[in-house]
């Protein structure tokens, strides 16, 4: 069997991954086989330790951390699979133990340990679409969702705060909803003009869930080729507020302030200057932005 390399942060989830991975690593071995295992904290160490690995011959990838592990690996296996376009893809799996873990919600990744050896243990290599969004001379890419709004000041709090509980989310979404002030953008669709007004939320959404369980895409697939567009329009506070709930179970899409569509490319421009983004858990800021789906870019177990 051969081997596999392990990417792992102990530090995510305040420290869960660490404690977790004590008891996980003698099922893997017992479920993959021979591990090499990589532990970083620092997301720029990813590259080099993938660029090592594919030197050696191994193929196949799994990340044991959270939300920033996982940006990290993405981006850092599509530069290598692009690298070298001939040669064999590397194979990605990812077993979430941050605080968010949406990725493992929307793929029905167990998040009890030994199921979870089991499941990746038994899951398959899949071509899975991602997100590559583009904003002032940076390129990166996304695996669940991207949007712009309020989900930038969500993301901000939540990472300001060292001790996660299962609340958190929540609370840091009602906190910015109190405090954020809409703000305007035009939006495109497949270079058509879709919608142009206050804005709480732009999500463009490769994967269902992301903010510790809200479905914001519910009908997205990651293998479709094609994003979900999610606007949730710069209505009165207390009616985004009232509806909140709805999008722990997806029933949002009918509501009247909000609208989705299907797109392979959206741009979006912040007509009072730049806006914060969410990008699968990490922060940015930009006024111009291009998000298109790339289908099939990324070899992942499941």
């Amino acid at each position: 069997m051969s081997k596999t390399l392990i990417i792992l942060n102990p530090y995510a989830g305040s420290g869960r991954a660490g404690r977790v991975w004590k008891a996980l690593e003698p099922l893997l071995w017992e479920q993959l086989g021979e591990l090499v295992v990589a532990i970083t904290q620092h997301t720029e160490e990813v590259a080099l330790h993938l660029d090592k690995a594919y030197a050696a011959g191994i193929q196949r990838v799994i990340a044991i951390g959270g939300d920033g592990t996982n940006h990290s690996l993405v981006n850092a296996l599509a530069a290598l699979n692009e690298q070298h376009p001939d040669g064999p893809k590397m194979i990605y799996g990812n077993l979430p133990i941050g605080s968010g873990r949406d990725w493992a919600r929307h793929n029905r990744i167990p998040f009890d340990i030994q199921d979870a050896a089991r499941w990746i243990a038994n899951a398959t290599p899949t071509p899975t679409d991602l997100g590559q969004i583009s904003y002032d001379n940076h390129s990166n890419y996304f695996l669940n969702i991207a949007s712009a709004g309020v989900s930038g000041a969500v993301n901000e709090r939540v990472n300001n705060i060292t001790k996660r509980r299962p609340w958190t989310f929540l609370k840091s979404t009602i906190l910015s909803i109190l405090s954020y002030k809409p703000q305007p953008l035009q939006i495109r669709l497949d270079g058509q003009d879709w919608y142009e007004g206050k804005t709480y939320l732009l999500a463009v959404a490769n994967g269902s869930t992301f903010g510790h369980g809200m479905k914001i895409a519910p009908n997205a697939h990651t293998n479709d080729g094609i994003f979900d567009v999610i606007l949730v329009r710069g209505v009165s506070r207390p009616v985004i507020l009232s509806a909140l709930y709805q999008v722990y179970s997806g029933s949002h899409l009918t509501h009247p302030a909000v609208r989705h569509a299907q797109a392979r490319e959206v741009q979006i421009t912040g007509v009072n200057g730049p806006v914060g983004l969410d990008l699968d858990g990490e922060t940015a800021r930009a006024k111009e932005m291009v998000f298109r789906v790339r289908p099939g870019l990324l070899q992942m177990l499941l």
